[in-house]
C-alpha cells in the first residue's frame, strides 16, 4: 500500500492528545507537509519542524472548513481527529452536552469529508482517516452521548468508504480504547493507552491498508469481547456502571 512518506497530510485537533501525537508520528513517517489545525493556534505546540503548517480551524464552522479546504488544496491524507466528550447518561445527562457531542463528532466531521472529498479526488491516491472510538461498539452509559456520536461517525465512515471506493480515496475508521489524554484526565480506568504509541500504530495500519483500525490493547480487548458475543461486553459495562 501507499506509504505516508512525502505525502501532504491534514490533521484536525492537532493541539493535544492523539492529534498532537499524530503530527509527531507523521513527521517520523517522512510526510512532506502537515497541516496541523486547532481552534486556537496559541494552544498548538511548537513541533520545531518547518513541515508543520499551523491552521486555525473550528470544524463546527462550515465557512472555516471551506476556507481551509481551499487553502490546503494539496492535501492527500485527511485525518479527522478533532472530537469532544461530554459525560452523562441517556436519561439524566445534560442534553446540551449530547448535542455538542453530535455536532462535533458527527456533523462537523461529515462536513470535513464533504469539503475535502473533491480535494482528495484531485490528489489521488488519497485517504480519509476518521478517528471514532471503541465506544462505537460499547454501551457506555456514563458517556452515552459521546458513544452515540462515535457510533454515528463509524456508520457514516463505512458508508462513505463505499461511496468513494471508485474515486481513488481509501477511507479508514479508527476505534481506539481509552487513551491517556486530556479527554480522559481523571479517569479511574486502568491500562490507558499511550498516545504516541497509539498514533504510530494508527499510521502503521493506514500504510498497511487496514480499513478498520483498533490501535491499542484496551480497544482490541473490548472489540474481541464484542465480536465473540455483544452481550458479554454489555455485561462488563453493566457491572462497571452498577458497581
Amino acid at each position: 500500500m501507499e506509504k505516508l512518506q512525502n505525502k501532504t497530510i491534514l490533521i484536525t485537533g492537532a493541539n493535544r492528545g492523539i492529534g498532537k501525537s499524530l503530527v509527531k508520528a507523521a513527521l517520523a513517517k517522512g510526510a512532506s507537509k502537515i497541516y496541523a489545525t486547532s481552534r486556537d493556534l496559541n494552544n498548538l505546540p511548537d513541533f520545531e519542524d518547518n513541515r508543520v503548517i499551523p491552521l486555525k480551524l473550528d470544524i463546527t464552522d462550515n465557512n472555516q472548513i471551506k476556507h481551509i479546504a481551499a487553502k490546503a488544496s494539496d492535501t492527500q491524507v485527511l485525518i479527522n481527529n478533532a472530537g469532544i466528550l461530554n459525560s452523562g447518561t441517556v436519561l439524566d445527562g445534560d442534553m446540551e452536552g449530547k448535542q455538542k457531542d453530535m455536532e462535533v463528532n458527527y456533523f462537523a466531521t461529515i462536513n470535513m469529508m464533504r469539503a475535502f472529498a473533491p480535494v482528495l479526488e484531485k490528489n489521488t491516491p488519497a485517504r480519509i482517516v476518521n478517528v471514532a472510538s471503541i465506544a462505537a461498539y460499547s454501551p457506555l452509559p456514563f458517556i452515552a452521548g459521546y458513544a452515540a456520536s462515535k457510533a454515528a461517525l463509524f456508520s457514516a465512515t463505512q458508508a462513505v468508504r463505499i461511496e468513494l471506493a471508485k474515486k481513488g480515496i481509501t477511507v479508514h475508521a479508527v476505534n481506539p480504547g481509552a487513551i491517556d489524554t486530556d479527554m480522559n484526565k481523571g479517569s479511574e480506568m486502568e491500562g490507558l493507552g499511550d498516545p504516541d504509541v497509539t498514533a504510530k500504530s494508527i499510521l502503521d495500519e493506514v500504510e498497511n491498508g487496514t480499513l478498520d483500525i483498533i490501535p491499542d490493547d484496551m480497544g482490541k480487548g473490548m472489540y474481541n469481547t464484542w465480536r465473540e458475543e455483544p452481550s458479554k461486553l454489555a455485561a462488563i459495562f453493566h457491572d462497571m456502571y452498577h458497581g
